[in-house]
């Protein structure tokens, strides 16, 4: 094997033949004969020819289908971030190769100047989103990448000199970084989610960290210390000599660096000087989560140099983001909102935060990842009117939420799909409420992802306002 730097890459290997793994090796063939000496890509043991690997084949890609028993000695592997580092596929690839890497780290090594990473269990689109806006705003040239949708590789090639890659990564993403060094990195919160993937809270939680590990004194890190793992990362990131801007919409730490709420206000302050920007019922995005995720994008904003009057002015002119805390619509005096986004309990907890209790009619169900559910019955009982369960999960989350009500006056209905759930909830919501799709759950037990599930959810109160008419 070759020693590899940035200019030679070697003998490379690609590790999955969907979107990510076919990005990296088109762009990795088109350096061919230059920088790259050969790439082949492992599609995995379900894949097999067809029009993509003929393409790759024919831009100079070696593509092996069906198998995941890599062969063959490489110096450097990109794995695709749904492949799990403890997988046979992914041992197979990492006892013949030099090191093994994420897309984000890759693209990442091939252009290192200027990036935000965001992170979290929840909020991590809308803070990219907005963050994005914000910089913007500010007359800056910035573009969300990463987990949000945009493979980071794709916008290699274009990018400007002076852009910004501001950048939404997953856990799966951040476990397989190495020298990923963002400007500025934003750890929102951390609950339990993809323990499947990860096998531990620590594990997890651990490759969130990872976002942090190169930072030095002169970037700043910002973390929610709302909840004890980020807590334990702040403190950590503090014994390093980081600048931690803390945040929280529950206290006002008293850190040189924060980022939080007085009187409903958000307030960021840096090295001690503070700026007191919209309030947040200004904002257009709902819930005390969201001034979470407004007061860490504007922290962002502000520490690479946008005005304080520019953040005020993105702050309040930012719209929700497809899927998150949405509105639908309102028809016949009920509201409706898809938050299709929210695959996992703490995302449901917060959102029903954003709306008046005892008004909600909630829609929660999907396919079961087994999460136990627990806080979110306490919630969904001290908060909404009615539940409607569907889909897999929809039988265990009415059992939990009727064991869990008490003397709650929680009416709990049960449907088998999403179109049978929404008409149940349109026959139980009065004028004022509003009707939640809020899940909890991944959407894979009827659609293709969460994105299908939420404009089905769209098309159907469409459908109900014009009937109404």
């Amino acid at each position: 094997m070759t020693s590899i730097t940035r200019d030679h890459l070697g003998n490379t290997l690609v590790l999955g033949l969907g979107r990510t793994g076919e990005s990296v090796a088109r762009y990795l063939a088109a350096r061919l004969g230059g920088r790259v000496d050969s790439v082949t890509l492992y599609g995995g043991a379900s894949s097999t020819p067809g029009e993509k690997t003929r393409e790759l084949e024919e831009a100079g890609v070696s593509v092996i289908c069906g198998t995941e028993d890599v062969r063959g000695s490489y110096d450097l592997a990109v794995a695709s971030p749904g492949i799990p580092d403890s997988s046979d596929f992914f041992r197979a690839a990492k006892a013949c190769s030099n090191e093994v890497i994420g897309e984000p780290e890759f693209a990442f090594r091939e252009s290192p100047e200027r990036w935000v990473a965001i992170t979290g269990t929840n909020g991590k689109t809308t803070t990219t989103s907005l963050t994005t806006h914000l910089l913007r705003e500010g007359g800056l040239a910035a573009e969300s990448v990463g987990n949000i949708g945009t493979l980071v590789t794709d916008e290699l090639d274009g990018r400007a000199e002076d852009s910004w890659f501001v950048a939404e990564l997953s856990s799966f993403q951040l476990a397989t970084t190495r020298l990923l060094h963002p400007r500025v990195a934003v750890i929102l919160n951390v609950t339990p989610d993809h323990l499947e993937w990860h096998h531990s809270m620590e594990a997890y939680a651990a490759a969130k960290e990872r976002s942090l590990e190169n930072l030095d004194a002169g970037d700043l890190a910002v973390v929610s210390v709302d909840d004890e793992f980020c807590r334990a990362m702040a403190k950590r990131a503090e014994a390093r000599g980081l600048r931690v801007c803390r945040l929280s919409v529950h206290e006002e730490p008293g850190s040189p660096c924060a980022a939080f709420l007085r009187e409903g206000r958000l307030v960021v302050r840096l090295d001690g000087t503070e700026h007191a920007l919209a309030h947040r019922e200004e904002l257009k995005i709902f819930g005390l989560h969201n001034a979470e995720n407004a007061l860490a994008a504007a922290s962002v904003a502000l520490e690479l140099g946008v005005g304080a009057a520019d953040v005020c002015r993105g702050l309040t002119s930012f719209s929700p983001i497809e899927h998150r805390i949405e509105p639908a619509g309102t028809v016949a005096g009920v509201r409706y909102v898809n938050d299709s986004k929210a695959t996992n309990t703490d995302s449901v907890e917060k959102a029903l935060t954003a709306f008046d209790a005892g008004t909600i009619v909630v829609m929660l169900g999907g396919h079961d990842k087994m999460t136990d559910l627990t806080s979110l019955a306490a919630a969904v009982c001290e908060r909404c009117r009615v539940a409607v369960c569907f889909g897999e999960a929809g039988g265990r989350i009415a059992s939990a939420l009727e064991d869990a009500r008490g003397e709650k006056d929680l009416e709990v209905l049960r449907a088998p799909h999403l179109r049978e759930a929404f008409g149940a909830a349109v026959a139980a919501a009065r004028p004022g409420d509003t009707v939640l799709l809020s899940p909890a759950c991944s959407s894979f037990d009827e659609f293709n992802n969460m994105s299908e599930r939420g404009r089905l959810f769209k098309a159907l109160v469409a459908e109900l306002a014009g009937s109404e008419a």
